[in-house]
């Protein structure tokens, strides 16, 4: 059996009291192999957004179990799954979330300054690699609102891979962008997926960039309708 990132197994999700309960999720089934390129696709409340938020481990599920690079999160306390979020998984959501006050480089440096609890010299050659890969090292003390839509996505995906993730999350990456700078930023998450060999699970209401995807997995009501490999990725 391949290496596995991510294990999803019987997952649901209530939100509500007793009296009125709301299931987002399913029962959920879901397994993630080392190095996949993964769309995960569905109409509007039918559990994107919850699933990936338990995935990323911003939530717990009401029940089930999620692995991720074969530790079972449910058995770890708040504080450790929050240290296993920050060293583990990648996020990359539809709008950037840059800090307005700080520089590209330093956006990128967050997630290590978080882990390590103050800056020291390796971040910030860390950060300037990041950048120089997506195309930015020019623009590494340039503040956000320097900074295109596209730049600062650019910025968002080497804060994303800071801390060398083994899974990246992704939430309509490029919904925010024109169909130009779109295709540049999938091509880019394209291309660390190749190179690095890390594990991405892409939420798109695109079906010509899901189409790009190894993998499309379809969501509806809270249950997976639809999971297909897709030969036609590039």
């Amino acid at each position: 059996m391949a290496e596995r990132t991510l294990e999803v197994r019987g997952v649901r999700k209530d939100y509500g009291d007793e009296e009125v309960v709301t299931r987002v999720l399913q029962g959920v089934d879901l397994a993630l192999e080392r190095g996949e390129f993964t769309a995960l696709m569905g109409p509007s409340g039918s559990g994107k957004s919850t699933l990936l938020n338990l995935v990323g481990l911003l939530d717990r599920p009401t029940a089930g179990r999620i692995l991720v690079d074969g530790l079972d999160t449910g058995t770890l306390d708040d504080r450790a799954l929050t240290r296993t979020r920050g060293r583990t998984i990648g996020f990359v959501f539809q709008f950037h979330h840059l800090l307005p006050e700080f520089s590209a480089a330093e956006n990128v440096m967050l997630p290590m300054m978080a882990d390590r609890g103050r800056p020291d010299p390796s971040m910030a050659e860390c950060a300037l690699h990041l950048l120089r890969e997506v195309g930015l090292e020019a623009h590494a003390h340039k503040r956000p609102s320097q900074l295109s839509g596209g730049q600062q996505q650019r910025v968002a995906i080497a804060r994303a891979l800071a801390m060398s993730p083994k899974l990246v999350l992704a939430d309509e990456p490029t919904g925010n962008l024109d169909t130009h700078s779109a295709d540049e930023v999938f091509a880019l998450l394209r291309e660390f997926n190749r190179k690095a060999g890390v594990t991405f699970l892409v939420v798109t209401h695109d079906p010509r960039l899901a189409d790009r995807c190894d993998r499309i997995v379809e969501l509806v009501d809270g249950r997976i309708v639809a999971d297909r490999p897709n030969r036609r990725a590039t």
